[in-house]
């Protein structure tokens, strides 16, 4: 399976009559080419527009704002884009087609996942005309913890640009860095709104021609359920099981809330609508854009069990992991159908360009905003605005060389959200200290943002070195018994797999990867709440008390 090179893109299928070994190797075709490169020349063409159009890309407020002039819809399917990134596209499928359809759960935690930052977080940095929402911390609590929440912002950011496609990343990143850094936040949110809609084209290309080459959707169905991959409703609350309703359903809303309520990229986007009402609307539009798309990838996973049923790519020695038996999947669906190919790989190549030009756009406003203006003379806006754009470029560079090191890894679904949920959790939980706990303090807010650090890479580090270490083989059992009819002696041996229970640090090490983000969340509120009262300077001076009747006043809330 060969999918490393942009130009020379081929995959090794077996033949219709599945025989081992005997394999036709397939190429992209001219139409296929095409369709990929229109993708590329119509995004870079997209950032030229508004590098040289309107203003021009001239102040920092429309490079990194779009001069909050942006609508609701275009604004939705930017967010939407954001996240629904390749990761999501490869990783979804191929975790129902392993795991089954409990990941379809997820969708359960979106509801209060979006409804949450829409009257909350929303509402506070859209009335504060902040540019970054690292500003926040600093009215809230101090420079000190602006800067803190910045540098881990910028940690998390670079640590999930990766794309593990590094040959045909370099084009794609090149192509990116150009229209972020030319064309501002404005082409970015357009350029996703154009992707998003290759996304949702491309994905349901494959659907359609799977399902038809499958027997249509109800042999699909059929399939699935003789496989044991439609799942019910696991109730189950043990927190250390990887996906269940709560894991997913409760766990899930952590993570959304570290997405969509206070992620610089997401806020970015809030920050750039006309107005404060079409901001929250765009909450609201996102809510089922994002349950279409994940019931598209579960149904990409359904249609690519019926297809191989327990004798998957992976098995056969076809690909090398579960996140590749996507592309394998596609490329087998669609040999005979020129263009369609392409457009799937454009599709997942939209996934990765619209995470990326968030990524590249949102670094440069927290840089600028929490690292630079507050610690230099003040600078002409000319020269705020090129520097802008020369940061965007550099952090361009440095997450290309990030899809590098993502090209090692593993499960890129688990890995992506693992991460975020390590990083993403702390954030979470130091912006809830600031918002919800008004007797909170700059001490508490710093020890519970890196207590809540430490926690979360000592419970992720020891997560992934427990899976890596070596385990025990299983027990065998070995049962004699007696052939009457031929006297002779038959052993049955049975394998034992069930594990006991993990107690002590090891139960921590076992915890669902979709806590992460609550229980990190909680560590920062927790320890934060604890040292603010240790330290006994809740409100150390008359200026921190009119600061946070200020924020009350603001949320209209009574003093």
């Amino acid at each position: 399976f060969n999918f490393s090179r942009a130009t020379s893109l081929c995959v090794l299928l077996p033949t219709p009559h599945g025989i081992m070994g005997d394999v036709v190797q397939m190429h992209f075709s001219t139409v296929d080419y095409v369709i990929f490169v229109v993708l590329l020349v119509a995004s870079a063409g997209i950032g030229l527009y508004y590098a040289f159009s309107g203003g021009c890309q001239r102040t920092t407020q429309e490079f990194l704002l779009a001069d909050r002039s942006m609508r609701c819809l275009p604004v939705s399917l930017s967010l939407l884009a954001t996240f629904q990134s390749a990761v999501a596209i490869l990783g979804a499928p191929a975790e129902i087609y392993t795991h089954g359809t409990q990941y379809w759960f997820l969708g359960c935690s979106y509801f209060l996942g979006l409804l949450i930052p829409a009257h909350i977080f929303i509402p506070v940095f859209y009335r504060l005309h902040l540019s970054s929402t690292y500003q926040y911390l600093e009215l809230r609590f101090s420079k000190s913890v602006r800067i803190c929440g910045t540098v881990t912002f910028i940690f998390q950011m670079v640590s999930l640009t990766g794309f593990d496609l590094w040959g045909a990343v370099l084009a794609m990143g090149l192509v990116c860095t150009l229209y972020t850094a030319l064309g501002g936040l404005k082409a970015v949110i357009w350029t996703d709104v154009f992707q998003t809609i290759v996304m949702f084209a491309g994905q349901l290309a494959v659907i359609i021609v799977g399902t038809h080459q499958a027997g249509g959707i109800a042999e699909v169905w059929k399939k699935a359920q003789n496989g044991s991959r439609i799942s019910g409703l696991d109730l189950n609350p043990d927190p250390l099981e990887r996906h269940t309703f709560w894991t997913l359903g409760v766990g899930g809303v952590f993570l959304m809330l570290a997405l969509y309520g206070v992620n610089q990229a997401q806020v970015q986007r809030y920050l750039s609508s006309r107005t404060e009402k079409e901001a929250i609307m765009s909450c609201y539009v996102v809510f089922p854009c994002q349950q279409i798309v994940l019931t598209m990838g579960c149904l990409m996973g359904l249609v690519m069990y019926a297809r191989y049923g327990e004798e998957s790519p992976l098995d056969q020695g076809y690909v090398k992991s579960n996140d590749q038996m996507v592309l394998y999947f596609v490329m087998d669906v669609l040999q005979d159908l020129p263009g369609l190919p392409g457009l799937f790989v454009a599709c997942l190549f939209s996934g990765a360009l619209s995470t990326i030009s968030s990524a590249f756009n949102s670094l440069a406003t927290v840089t600028m905003e929490d690292l630079i203006k507050p610690h230099v003379s003040p600078m002409t806006e000319a020269r705020a605005t090129l520097l802008s754009k020369m940061l965007a470029l550099g952090y361009g560079l440095v997450c290309l060389a990030m899809a590098y090191i993502a090209s090692l890894m593993g499960s890129v679904l688990q890995a992506a959200l693992s991460i975020f949920g390590m990083v993403g959790g702390p954030l979470l939980g130091l912006f809830c200290l600031g918002m919800f706990f008004p007797w909170a303090n700059s001490t508490g807010a710093l020890v519970g943002l890196l207590s809540g650090l430490v926690m979360a890479f000592w419970i992720g580090i020891g997560s992934f070195l427990s899976r890596m270490s070596a385990s025990a083989p299983p027990v065998i059992n070995a049962t004699v018994i007696p052939d009457v009819g031929n006297m002779t002696t038959a052993v049955m041996t049975t394998l034992i797999t069930s594990k006991p229970r993990p107690s002590g640090v090891q139960a921590l090490y076992s915890l669902s990867y979709m806590w992460y983000s609550a229980h990190n969340s909680a560590t920062v509120v927790v320890v934060g709440l604890l040292v603010s009262f240790l330290t006994g300077k809740v409100f150390p001076n008359k200026s921190n008390t009119l600061r946070l009747k200020f924020f009350l006043m603001l949320m209209k809330l009574p003093l």
